[in-house]
């Protein structure tokens, strides 16, 4: 199996829809992206959930389910020749999940949940586990440890910013040096959900701040991120779920391609 988390000469991005949606739309981002990979030289995970089931309010959109979210993703694979990213949330998802995704992920609100993570590692696929809004980098090394007990090839870490007050998230920039000394494993950094405001958009719906989505991933990028996770949609506005905090995806390159060269450069620079 070839590494999903990058260790070349470039950064590797996570990017899709918050949640699956029709074929149309996940096959024009899908489509959109394998281009940009072209494009920058850069390996391109597509990411979609086929079910959000840590939604703020009851009647929240969640997404097809299971089994129709994994045909459709399927579906893009099949487009666009990209590898696919699902969050699983029950140990009982890991399998059938496994069957279609390339890479399995854990949301952060499940990443103490020993039984899903010990799941995913026995899949046999690389997993990516987000760090959770109230851990400290440190707290993150037991999770890497039970997926890594499972038997998964590849694990990587995501920082996605930690609660301050209510409805707010920072991001620690020296987060990403602890987290790989802790975890002995790739970073990503999830510039998107780190500008979410929990709970403070419409009847109670989450937010976000999507004008601080390009500093934050540019500060990553050279703070040490090996990677970066951005959930990308045509029309943010009219999302099912986390719109306020996605990059239009007629804006994806462009800021991904200034990302990428800061990277490169502070890593030319470090090693002169």
């Amino acid at each position: 199996m070839s590494p999903r988390f990058g260790g070349g000469s470039s950064p590797f991005l996570i990017a899709g829809p918050c949640v699956v949606e029709s074929d149309d739309l996940n096959v024009r981002v899908g489509e959109a992206l394998a281009e940009l990979a072209v494009k920058l030289g850069i390996g391109i995970i597509y990411k979609a959930s086929f079910d959000k089931a840590n939604r703020s309010r009851l009647k929240a959109p969640r997404g097809p389910g299971l089994e129709t979210g994994l045909r459709a993703l399927e579906r893009v694979r099949s487009a666009t020749g990209l590898p696919i990213l699902t969050d699983v949330h029950e140990a009982g998802q890991v399998p059938v999940a496994a069957r279609v995704a390339d890479v399995l992920q854990i949301p952060a609100f499940l990443c103490r949940q020993t039984d899903l993570l010990v799941a995913a590692g026995k899949a046999g696929k690389p997993v990516n586990i987000k760090k959770g809004q109230w851990m400290a980098p440190e707290d993150m090394r037991g999770a890497v440890e039970k997926v890594r007990a499972g038997g998964a090839p590849e694990v990587a870490v995501t920082e996605r910013g930690t609660f301050f007050g209510y409805g707010d998230l920072v991001v620690d920039m020296r987060s990403f040096s602890r987290l790989r000394a802790a975890c002995n494993a790739p970073v990503v950094f999830d510039a998107t959900h780190s500008v979410q405001q929990p709970g403070q958009g419409a009847d109670g719906s989450s937010g976000g701040q999507r004008a601080f989505i390009p500093p934050l991933l540019y500060a990553a990028a050279a703070a040490g991120a090996d990677g970066f996770f951005l959930e990308t949609h045509p029309d943010p506005a009219h999302a099912p779920s986390d719109g306020p905090n996605m990059v239009p995806l007629d804006q994806l390159a462009g800021i991904v391609g200034l990302a990428v060269d800061v990277w490169q450069r502070v890593r030319e620079a470090v090693r002169a």
